[in-house]
């Protein structure tokens, strides 16, 4: 009896779906079969069409047309499978498949495979493998492989493979693999391999290989191989292996910190280096153009190499620096503005003179 009732449902919802629908008492409220515009109750229908606006309980089987998804749906909005046939759906959106609209959706949604809208996003969202929005995001998203979002993406953001926006990204962010962004990142952001940004990225950010931001890091950053900007790295860095950008202005740990302006403590067991080398060919040949950076902290490495000017203290095995505004302490310490005699000394070093320009 219970398969012959499901039966007989289906097709008369298939047939009202292609008519106006039938509404008990009335067509605009109460219990409604079909492509009812305007109702108000239980809503059953096979697929929707031209809605405008529908309050309480609506119930579909598949999804329309783009062109067909019009209107508004409040209250609940039940798929099976697919809850996708609207403009506008605000309330509790539950689907065996997916949950969606075609330009916003507010509230509360949950679907086996995927929640998303042509627009925004807001609420709580899980999918079971992925939550998306060609528009912002916001609130609560748990896709089971990934959430993201082609504008702003603002609250707790869960993608068991990563977390994405094209906009910024806002707030608490874990992704399995990664967590970028095409503007800036602030908040708590953690990643099984990397975290990105192309703008800014500030807060507190740990990733099992690499942190990088096309311009600022910022905050506390805690990153398995590497911590790199474009810009400026501050805060605190530490890395397993580098840290490095034009400026350097934080406590930062790695084995190799490298940057043009270095300030701050800085503790680099294997190198650590103030300006760089380039090199390039000319119609004399292979030229190596010295680019002189600064150090004003405290440097703690095996070799600090200061290619420019040192005003600060730096320890360690071997010391170098062009000119030198501080102190160096190590086993040998370099000097080269300083006499030729002043140059190169055991345990510490200083400025000692002044420079002769032609050297």
């Amino acid at each position: 009896m219970t398969s012959r009732f499901l039966s007989l449902l289906l097709v008369l919802l298939s047939v009202c779906s292609y008519g106006q629908g039938v509404g008990i008492p009335s067509k605009k409220a109460g219990l409604g079969f079909g492509n009812l515009a305007e109702f108000t109750g239980l809503r059953l229908n096979f697929r929707d069409k031209g809605v405008e606006r529908i309050n309480g309980v609506n119930v579909t089987v598949w999804n329309g047309r783009d062109e067909d998804q019009t209107g508004s749906v409040n209250g609940v909005y039940v798929g099976l499978p697919i809850a996708y046939s609207a403009e506008r759906a605000n309330g509790i959106g539950v689907g065996l498949f997916g949950v969606g609209a075609r330009d916003k959706l507010n509230g509360v949604n949950i679907a086996g495979l995927g929640v998303g809208a042509g627009g925004d996003v807001t609420g709580i969202n899980i999918g079971g493998v992925g939550v998306g929005s060609g528009g912002d995001m916001k609130g609560i998203n748990i896709g089971g492989l990934g959430a993201g979002s082609g504008g702003d993406v603002t609250g707790f953001n869960f993608g068991g493979l990563g977390v994405g926006a094209g906009g910024s990204l806002k707030g608490i962010n874990i992704g399995g693999l990664g967590v970028g962004s095409g503007g800036g990142v602030k908040g708590i952001n953690v990643a099984g391999l990397g975290v990105g940004s192309g703008e800014s990225l500030v807060g507190v950010s740990v990733a099992g290989l690499g942190l990088g931001a096309g311009e600022s890091v910022k905050g506390i950053s805690l990153a398995g191989l590497a911590v790199g900007a474009g810009e400026q790295v501050s805060g605190l860095a530490v890395a397993g292996l580098a840290v490095g950008s034009p400026k350097v202005k934080a406590i930062a740990v790695a084995p190799i910190v490298g940057g043009m302006d270095v300030r701050g403590l800085i503790i680099a067991p294997a190198y650590m280096k103030g300006g760089y080398s380039s090199k390039y060919n000319d119609a004399d040949g292979l030229v190596t153009e010295d680019k002189e950076g600064v150090l004003k902290g405290v440097a703690v490495s095996a070799f600090n190499h200061i290619k420019g000017t040192q005003k600060g203290v730096t320890i360690g095995i071997f010391n170098y620096a062009k000119r030198q505004r501080g102190l160096q302490i190590g086993v040998l310490n370099y000097v080269k503005e300083n006499p030729k005699w002043l140059r190169l000394l055991p345990i510490f070093n200083t400025r000692f003179g002044t420079r002769n320009p032609e050297q």
